[in-house]
């Protein structure tokens, strides 16, 4: 059987409730002024060593993090990137040539892929996903 909360332990959490949130801010975030003092806490409660799941206060800042990850989802929607885009990304991030890709297949095909004049077929999606580490949808 579940325990009842009385009064006085009610208005015990909504005064701890209230105390803490007029320091961290556990509401939806409203403005991006909401957003910039939510994300300083953040900061503040990681470098104070939160981030650590063994801290006391890893709920807290995981708490915080999923209001901040919601106001960031409804306000910056994903922009959709090219496959070529991503797969050149990719190959200036890792210092990469056409010829340092043979998954793809011989450097004029590599070429002819980067020029936008042939795409990419299932199997060089897949290896290249492979080796970036990455979902094969962002060559999609």
């Amino acid at each position: 059987m579940e325990a009842v909360m009385d009064r006085q332990v009610v208005e015990e959490i909504t005064n701890r409730f209230q105390a803490l949130t007029a320091v961290v801010p556990l509401h939806a975030i409203r403005s991006g002024a909401d957003y910039d003092k939510a994300v300083a806490v953040l900061n503040q409660l990681l470098d104070a060593g939160a981030a650590d799941e063994r801290s006391p206060l890893a709920d807290l800042t995981n708490a915080l993090g999923a209001v901040i990850g919601d106001y960031e989802d409804a306000n910056n929607p994903p922009v959709d990137v090219a496959p070529l885009a991503t797969l050149r990304f990719l190959m200036e991030q890792h210092k990469l040539s056409q010829s340092d890709l043979p998954e793809i297949g011989s450097q004029g095909v590599v070429s002819e892929i980067l020029r936008g004049k042939r795409d990419l077929n299932v199997r060089q999606i897949k290896m290249l996903a492979g080796r970036f580490h990455v979902p094969a949808a962002v060559f999609i």
